[in-house]
């Protein structure tokens, strides 16, 4: 049976939310059955990042590197996001979340 390798590299850049003094992702790869996770880790958490002007994005600039191998494309890769803030009573809420599935080909994605 063949094989085949999907690498992943990248990062985690920035994200815009307002009212929301600092802030902090949750992210994990969900895939398919066929699929196996061969290096890197497949879910985690940012580092958190504050921000002391309300005009400013959050920079996270934070790596992902991961290997996937399958037999076939069903089940692709994607990459969910959560993005966590705290309320005034210092509780975790989310603040946002988001989707995307990994690209078949090279390039820089926003």
């Amino acid at each position: 049976m063949s094989v085949f390798l999907l690498s992943i590299k990248g990062q985690i850049e920035r994200a815009t939310i307002p009212d929301c003094p600092e802030l902090f992702v949750k992210y994990q790869f969900v895939y398919g059955d066929d699929w196996i996770v061969t290096t890197g880790i497949e879910e985690g958490i940012t580092q958190i990042c504050k921000r002391y002007d309300p005009g400013q994005d959050f920079v996270f600039n934070f790596p992902l590197d991961v290997t996937f191998k399958s037999t076939n494309p069903r089940g692709w890769p994607q990459l969910v996001l959560c993005t966590y803030g705290r309320d005034t009573w210092g509780q975790e809420i989310i603040r946002g979340y988001g989707v995307c599935f990994i690209p078949v080909s090279l390039g820089r994605f926003g």
